[in-house]
């Protein structure tokens, strides 16, 4: 028996004229939507004019209807995941429906779309070659702040989601463990009416939505920048930093920088032009 195809399928975070015509025909044709709210998805069904039936999929239910759905992909039925809004899994249920999918020999199959990390970093001005998605922090100041605490010597573009009530005391947060100076992005209801997008220092940030009560409503994303990465002397660590002055005080600074890259792992160039600034040659 051929077994169906669950589409993980991304949805508008706002403008509906954001969603693919691939994931408008995958909706059409499956005989299921795995909805995360099926009040919310109905709406953007019936302004499509598609009229597969929906079954619920939150975060609730997941683990105990998997298997409803398991059932008609086993028997050869193509089943749809959507979330409320943007790419299902992100922060959003489908995980255990998905990995229950895969384990049963089941094709899943990514219609991309809309994702509102992704859409913000796209406009942020951060650097985005690499950066790390941390969700949702804790609602609870301790928690939230020991998570700061544990990104702070983070190097990577720090992504966030918030909610709108918690987003002023979160960037609070933000600028007493990062730094005021600190760049950052608030990214308000993209796609929408009323979409943000204000980058600013963190301290600034701070004010500017502590100023102005509509920056706290819709839904968020944060940006912040990494830590940015060293220079001089504090590129290296201080061990490395001893080998080569005790080196320096023996050898030509050619040598030492050399001889101190093979003892500690640290790259030739960067310890010959430290050596250099170190003795007053650069």
């Amino acid at each position: 028996m051929t077994l169906g195809t669950l589409y993980v399928v991304a949805t508008p975070i706002g403008n509906l004229d954001d969603i693919s015509a691939r994931a408008l025909k995958v909706l059409a044709d499956v005989a299921l939507i795995a909805a995360e709210d099926t009040r919310h998805s109905v709406r953007l069904l019936q302004h499509f004019g598609i009229q597969t039936p929906l079954a619920a999929c939150h975060e609730h239910n997941e683990r105990e209807q998997g298997g409803r759905f398991l059932t008609k992909l086993q028997a050869g039925e193509d089943v749809a995941l959507i979330s409320d809004a943007g790419t299902p899994l992100i922060s959003d249920p489908g995980y255990h429906l998905v990995r229950q999918a895969r384990a049963a020999g089941i094709a899943v199959v990514p219609v991309p779309g809309a994702c509102a990390l992704i859409a913000a970093l796209s406009a942020a001005g951060l650097p985005s070659d690499r950066f790390v998605f941390e969700g949702f922090l804790p609602a609870k100041v301790a928690g939230r702040r020991g998570r700061l605490e544990a990104l702070v010597d983070e190097p990577r573009t720090l992504i966030f989601y918030e909610a709108p009530h918690r987003v002023l005391e979160c960037i609070e947060d933000m600028a007493a463990i990062f730094g005021d100076e600190r760049p950052a992005l608030l990214a308000r209801e993209l796609t929408k009416t009323f979409e943000t997008l204000k980058g600013l220092p963190l301290g600034e940030l701070r004010e500017f939505v502590a100023s102005d009560s509509n920056q706290q409503r819709g839904e968020c994303v944060l940006l912040v920048a990494g830590k940015p990465a060293p220079e001089g002397d504090e590129a290296v660590d201080a061990q490395t930093l001893r080998v080569l002055d005790l080196l320096l005080a023996e050898l030509p600074v050619k040598r030492a920088a050399a001889l101190a890259a093979e003892i500690t792992g640290a790259r030739k160039n960067q310890l010959y032009q430290l050596a250099l600034e170190r003795q007053g040659k650069a």
